[in-house]
């Protein structure tokens, strides 16, 4: 093993390999990390950031597994049966249930945001005396997306490099960057309640993008965080002006307040005038 990575080391384009897959794992778990973020937010509180980290351990841990199995998952990529002139792989298939699986969750988590009825979901945060079936459910949940993005991931390194320790190392990366931002965006998400129905919505285009992809219509990854970009820079615009607005309320609220006070000083100063001129 040392052998094959010393020469790497003196590599310019093993450096590059490694700069370029760490990128696109980074953003693929970035996807992986909203998931994991808006599910463990249901929970109660003591138990998120735990759930987090089992979640993200998983990934790291089905990733390094799925890496060792690389001349199996390359061969995932061989058709198994055609449909209506359509070859499917297996990796074709989990990508399509994958996606399903997306786009239900997103579906299900919008419908509960948006439904003023009270919700009897496993994952409510009030239920106290469910609080492991919650967890536990949560964890289920992550693991079977971890599946799909890992299966996605480890094909990402694949394509990319030839080369064992290279795709070890980015992995690595990824998943300690996903580790160091989970609880941050996290709770950035759970204090910001427009930005939950932003992340739904990403979560919605990520599944049906997925889904496309199983079906065998390849859609540019540039072009779907791009859109997200985009999205996110137009909801920062929105968390700005709302702040702003809550600013100048705050502001004329203080001053209406002072304006009453002094107000109240003046008329107070006139009685002491008036009767003391009476007097």
């Amino acid at each position: 093993m040392l052998d094959s990575i010393i020469p790497l080391l003196s590599d310019p384009a093993a450096w590059a390999a490694l700069v370029t897959l760490v990128v696109m794992e980074v953003v693929l778990g970035i996807d992986n990390l909203i998931f994991i973020s808006i599910l463990s937010n249901k929970l109660p509180e003591e138990h998120r950031s735990r759930v987090r980290r089992i979640g993200i351990s998983l990934a790291l841990i089905m990733r390094l597994a799925l890496l060792s199995m690389i001349a199996w998952i390359v061969g995932l990529t061989a058709p198994v049966f055609a449909l209506m002139g359509n070859e499917f792989s297996w990796k074709d298939i989990i990508l399509i249930l994958g996606g399903l699986f997306l786009v239900w969750k997103a579906t299900k988590e919008i419908h509960h945001t948006v439904d003023p009825s009270p919700s009897h979901d496993l994952l409510e945060k009030d239920k106290g005396d469910v609080i492991i079936s919650n967890a536990g459910s949560a964890i289920f949940q992550i693991i079977l997306l971890d599946l799909v993005f890992s299966v996605d991931s480890i094909l990402t390194a694949v394509g990319m490099t030839e080369h064992l320790p290279i795709m070890v190392v980015a992995v690595l990366v990824a998943i300690t960057v996903m580790l160091l931002a989970a609880d941050p965006l996290a709770n950035f998400i759970n204090k910001n309640p427009t930005v939950v129905m932003l992340a739904l919505g990403f979560l919605l285009m990520i599944g049906m993008v997925l889904i496309a992809e199983g079906f065998g219509a390849h859609v540019p990854k540039g072009y779907i965080y791009a859109a997200m970009a985009f999205s996110a820079g137009v909801e920062a615009l929105n968390m700005w002006s709302r702040r702003a607005s809550s600013k100048r309320e705050q502001a004329l609220q203080l001053r209406a307040q002072a304006d009453q006070a002094e107000a109240r000083a003046r008329a107070a100063e006139a009685e002491a005038n008036a009767a003391e001129g009476r007097g």
